[in-house]
């Protein structure tokens, strides 16, 4: 892939906001899916379809990181923030594929009559347990992990770039 700038910036810190904003929110939807499956079939295919744009520029994001690493200065901060980048994926595609299963076991079970018996998250109690618990932890891995990149980025980005007292002549 060729993509590093987009109109002379570079593509890295556009597609980060991408990461920053969907990526917490598609954990959060995931929790409250499967916490409340009411939420679950009011989301319906919304669900599998946030977290599969958080799959995808994921990847994205962390190719165009890579590209502008190699377009600075080498930085111990900046090394330690591609470390923690590369440890988004494995969190994201287990949001995808959880809240995937969370949509197609919710949607199965809306198909069938509401029955005493009927199969489903909803109404199967240690299979709701066991997803509830995933989620929690698939989404709180997710949104530590965006938190500790956004910040170990921020301190690269900027560790040198401002002065703590204003500029002589600055409005304060």
């Amino acid at each position: 892939m060729g993509l590093g700038l987009v109109n002379g910036l570079p593509a890295h810190i556009l597609l980060v906001h991408v990461v920053v904003v969907l990526a917490p929110l598609a954990a959060l939807a995931l929790i409250v899916c499967t916490c409340f499956p009411r939420a679950a079939r009011r989301a319906g295919l919304a669900l599998p379809v946030l977290a599969l744009a958080v799959l995808v520029s994921v990847p994205l994001t962390t190719h165009t990181g890579e590209w502008l690493e190699h377009h600075v200065e080498r930085d111990p901060l900046i090394r330690r923030h591609t470390e923690l980048g590369d440890g988004l994926l494995p969190w994201v595609l287990g949001l995808f594929v959880l809240a995937t299963a969370v949509w197609w076991v919710q949607r199965r079970a809306s198909a069938t009559p509401p029955a005493p018996a009927a199969a489903g998250w909803a109404r199967s109690t240690p299979l709701r347990a066991v997803a509830v618990l995933l989620a929690l932890l698939i989404g709180a891995g997710t949104l530590v992990q965006v938190y500790r990149i956004g910040d170990s980025g921020a301190r690269a980005a900027w560790h040198d770039g401002f002065s703590a007292t204003a500029h002589p002549g600055q409005p304060r």
